[in-house]
């Protein structure tokens, strides 16, 4: 994989948890009640995609994305994933059809982000356009 895709890849997963983070700054109500979920587990939720798009984007403006960095992300990206799965097991009861679609949908689409991040850190350093 190149840096320009490893950056590419960062820069998507940035804007998508930008996505979230302002969907659980300014609509954790609506969107937690169209879900079936408490307001406060959208907002938090929220507030992690804020902390980890901001490391995706330091690690998109490198020359050379740094691989400590970018394998930082994946297992941030993995634990998501798992705490996905985890609000999906303790809210099934009250979540609706919907929101445990999108709840499961979301967490294979970060998965998506691991893997390819994870292939991007795992190959060879060098500037490739």
């Amino acid at each position: 994989m190149s840096i320009l895709n490893l950056k590419n890849i960062l820069i998507a997963d940035a804007i998508t948890c930008g996505g979230v983070f302002a969907i659980g700054l300014f609509a954790a109500g609506p969107v937690g009640a169209l879900l079936g979920l408490p307001a406060n587990v959208v907002a938090i939720g929220g507030w992690i995609c804020l902390a980890a798009a901001l490391l995706m984007i330091v690690a998109a403006r490198q020359a050379i994305p740094n691989t400590g960095l970018v394998r930082l992300i994946v297992l941030g990206n993995l634990g998501w994933v798992a705490a996905s799965l985890a609000v999906v097991a303790t809210f099934a009861g009250q979540m609706t059809g919907l929101g445990i679609v999108v709840v499961v949908a979301q967490a294979l689409g970060v998965l998506g982000f691991a893997i390819l991040e994870g292939k991007g850190a795992a190959a060879p350093r060098s500037v490739v356009v």
